[in-house]
């Protein structure tokens, strides 16, 4: 009796043919979008210390409370799988001394991820993100211009029905006088509210904005608004960042109601949704952080960024896989034989030694079978290889010329020059 099949772990999931071509397509178009704009590729490590998102993302977070993937290795030490990527970001910022650096610092990554969420289409428990971030500047235009980014990226995967949700949760000091009101304004209704909001009045109360319980959602309709209590400051700032962003004909919308998961944010922060995508519609969204850097340990450095979802990027897009190289060779045996499998070989890593794409038959077909496998794959040449000598068939012309076999990788390159 055969063994039991095994399956790849709940919320996760194989990326196969067509799907990696279309992930090679959007890093290619991130890749060009972002690095045009001054941005550098960065990889941090899938583990890092716990405590860095403790303290950076923020414990009364469902990230840090709830869904981080923690283990302790055989050192002692705890280590978490990475669930988000500024923190670790920002971390190689203060290690490497990238304060030293022209500011602001542009940086971008494609990685994935790791999250213990209820599984569901295009949220996974592993997941993939693209995601810029750039420290040392509290410019708006670099607000603007890293909204403006996503915005290109997004459109360029042909995500479909978007909105772009803007707000802005003031400078830490700024909204101590309205955290204080609306932390009345929710203990006043504390019994509408559901037990999680209960629990993190005191640590979070603009958390309750987010919530999907109905009482507190009836309850939040009539809490008082952070952007209403904004200070002349933090007014001015996201006057200049909804300016430029009009600027750059990036169309928004004004939501008072929107915060981010995550504790590190101040001012900007904004969310890309589709409504293509049906309620779980969030595609991307981020904003500025401008004291996260002081509280992992470095000196003052603003910074802004956002992340969003290749997966849901591609459920909200039509972007087409990436193009495939052309097969300029195809490698073909007349008879099977020893001597002749040897010579194909041969011809094949010439071939690509000269920098030609080509492939050999490594499936025993008849020639009849191998023909027709190059001609599935649109091979422009098929090398047919006998012990004695090749015979080189051009599969648009349909002509063909037998050939020494040391000579047809010069006859395909003198070919493809005249084309």
């Amino acid at each position: 009796m055969s063994e039991p099949r095994i399956k790849a772990p709940r919320g996760t999931f194989d990326v196969l043919g067509e799907q990696a071509s279309v992930r090679s397509s959007l890093e290619s178009r991130a890749r060009s979008i972002l690095e045009g704009a001054g941005y550098e590729r960065i990889e941090t490590p899938v583990f890092e210390a716990t405590e860095l998102f403790a303290r950076g993302v923020g414990s009364s977070t469902d990230i840090v409370s709830k869904e981080m993937f923690t283990f302790e290795d055989p050192g002692g030490r705890s280590l978490t799988l990475r669930p988000e990527g500024t923190a670790p970001v920002c971390r190689a910022y203060v290690e490497h001394g990238m304060h030293k650096r022209r500011q602001p610092v542009k940086l971008w990554y494609l990685s994935c991820f790791f999250r213990h969420e209820r599984a569901q289409a295009g949220r996974y428990r592993e997941f993939w993100q693209v995601g810029a971030e750039a420290l040392g500047s509290d410019d708006p235009a670099l607000d603007a211009e890293s909204i403006a980014l996503l915005a290109t990226l997004l459109s360029q995967m042909g995500a479909r029905e978007l909105r772009l949700r803007l707000s802005s949760l003031g400078s830490p000091a700024g909204r101590e006088s309205y955290r204080e009101r609306l932390v009345a304004y929710l203990r006043a209704h504390e019994q509408e509210l559901s037990a999680e909001v209960r629990g993190r009045i005191d640590a979070n109360p603009l958390r309750a904005f987010d919530a999907d319980d109905p009482g507190t959602r009836r309850v939040m309709q009539g809490a008082p608004r952070l952007l209403e209590h904004l200070d002349s400051s933090d007014l001015d700032h996201f006057a200049q960042v909804r300016a430029l962003l009009d600027l750059a004909s990036v169309p928004y919308e004004i939501d008072d109601t929107l915060v981010r998961g995550l504790d590190y944010y101040t001012r900007t922060v904004f969310e890309f949704t589709s409504d293509a995508l049906g309620a779980q519609s969030g595609v991307g969204g981020g904003g500025r952080y401008d004291g996260l850097i002081e509280q992992l340990g470095g000196a003052r450095a603003p910074g802004i960024g956002w992340a969003a979802g290749v997966e849901r990027i591609l459920l909200a897009g039509s972007a087409s896989p990436a193009a495939t190289p052309a097969l300029e060779l195809f490698v073909a045996l007349q008879a099977p034989g020893s001597d002749a499998r040897l010579a194909a070989f041969g011809l094949l890593a010439e071939a690509r030694s000269a920098g030609l794409t080509a492939q050999m038959d490594l499936g025993g077909r008849s020639l009849k079978g191998q023909l027709s496998h190059a001609a599935a794959l649109g091979a422009r040449f098929v090398a047919i290889v006998s012990a004695g000598a090749t015979v080189l068939k051009d599969m648009q012309a349909g002509a063909q010329r037998e050939l020494p076999t040391d000579t047809v990788v010069h006859a395909v390159l003198r070919a493809q020059h005249a084309l």
